[in-house]
């Protein structure tokens, strides 16, 4: 089967017919008569009318599966609750315990051995031709053992601009989504030696490579549905063998999500939506606008609601705290044994910068404005507004003088028309 999609112009959004009429195309009931299906479905970090998929693929087969499950896609994220599915799948209570009641819900356990099944090994020399040379190393391969219980895995979400494997979807879906460790340690931390603006919003990245091969290893027939998502719906959606739906997905969000500026700004501020509950996720304010970022400026993350740095490697990144890439590399026997996804995250975050002679000199200033303490961002290496003193109106409308206001930040790619050599 090739792609079946469907696309709207700018500003439209598809109906819920239109995403059905794909849906039906790309699952046809006699091929799945009798067959155990898995859903992977993102977590509530991701803008994506995930509802409208699930209801249509259970409209259009539910009657005839041996059985239609949903996975969260967590990676290193935090477990959901029942209710928190619910609304992610865009059902209510009733619907869960009525026309829905069958279907069972499961979050990922990255961090739970017995919940994984090694499914083998990238090998040292084909890790160093996926990463251009970078590193060679053996790269073990788990995936949720959980899936091996299914004929068939059906991959549902959104296709953004992403820092770590160049435009999220796809693949990333399994890898980080529904990965072990030691994967996603690797591949994330590969990212940010090659740093945020050299991955983000490409599309054949080194880290691409790396995930469409691991998911090479997931000898389970996979189909995917890739959403190209503006406002809450969405302008497109692709359905089809997993890495051709997200080529197609990713070409369309490169038109949609990315935005060109003329010039850098000193002043950002990026207000964090509130589906991003840790600084953890929050990052992608950073991430996002670095690129128009000045040297020497300052970007906020204006994030009142987030009280936690990260659950999952709070530890971990409040002991190292936040630094560029080459004060890692440059001290590499320091933080070797570190978890590489979590110093990943912190490079990412601290974004650009130079190490030489023990002194650390970043290309700008990151500040959180958030309920998170003055002492706890001086602690972790970032600076701090009290979130009070912050009006974002104030900000609005000052292009001109170099100050820009994000009002949803984390999703939209922000680039120069004349980029400089670093991005």
């Amino acid at each position: 089967m090739g792609v079946v999609s469907k696309k709207v112009s700018e500003g439209g959004l598809l109906t819920a017919e239109q995403a059905r009429e794909v849906v039906a195309k790309a699952m046809p009931e006699e091929e799945f008569r009798n067959r155990k299906v898995l859903l992977i479905v993102p977590d509530g970090t991701r803008t994506a009318p995930v509802g409208t998929l699930f209801k249509a693929i259970h409209e259009q087969v539910g009657g005839v599966t041996a059985a239609l499950d949903v996975m969260i896609a967590l990676g290193t994220h935090q477990p959901m609750n029942e209710e928190a599915i619910e609304r992610r799948l865009e059902i209510t209570h009733d619907e869960r315990t009525g026309p829905y009641a069958e279907a069972q819900f499961f979050n990922h356990a990255w961090d739970d051995p017995g919940a994984l099944r090694n499914i083998g090994t990238l090998p040292a020399q084909e890790i160093g031709d996926l990463s251009g040379g970078l590193f060679e190393m053996d790269v073990p391969v788990e995936v949720n053992a959980a899936l091996f219980n299914y004929d068939q895995i059906v991959i549902i979400g959104p296709v953004f601009p992403h820092e770590v494997v160049g435009f999220s979807g796809g693949n990333k879906y399994l890898f980080p989504g529904v990965a072990g460790p030691e994967v996603l340690h690797f591949f994330h931390w590969l990212a940010a030696v090659i740093t945020t603006p050299k991955i983000i919003g490409h599309k054949w990245t080194p880290v691409r490579k790396v995930v469409d091969r691991a998911g090479s290893m997931v000898k389970i027939p996979k189909l995917a549905f890739c959403m190209v998502v503006e406002s809450n719906g969405m302008s497109g959606l692709f359905a089809g063998p997993v890495e051709e739906a997200w080529s197609a997905a990713a070409d369309l969000s490169a038109e949609r999500h990315i935005r060109i500026e003329p010039k850098p700004f000193h002043t950002i501020l990026a207000c964090c939506p509130e589906m991003y509950d840790e600084l953890w996720t929050a990052g992608k304010c950073m991430y996002k606008l670095e690129p128009v970022l000045a040297d020497g400026g300052e970007l906020i993350i204006y994030a009142p609601h987030i009280s936690e740095v990260c659950v999952a490697h709070g530890e971990t990144i409040e002991s190292v705290g936040y630094h560029c890439r080459d004060y890692f590399l440059k001290q590499w026997d320091r933080f070797k044994d570190k978890p590489w996804g979590a110093l990943a995250h912190c490079v990412h975050v601290k974004g650009l910068g130079t190490y030489e002679d023990g002194i650390e000199t970043p290309r700008a200033k990151v500040t959180v404005a958030s309920q998170i303490t003055e002492a706890k961002c001086r602690q972790i290496n970032l600076g701090y507004r009290d979130p009070a003193t912050l009006n974002p109106d104030d900000y609005a409308n000052r292009e001109e003088e170099g100050v820009l206001l994000v009002p949803h930040a984390g999703e939209r790619l922000y680039r120069l028309a004349n980029p400089p050599a670093w991005a």
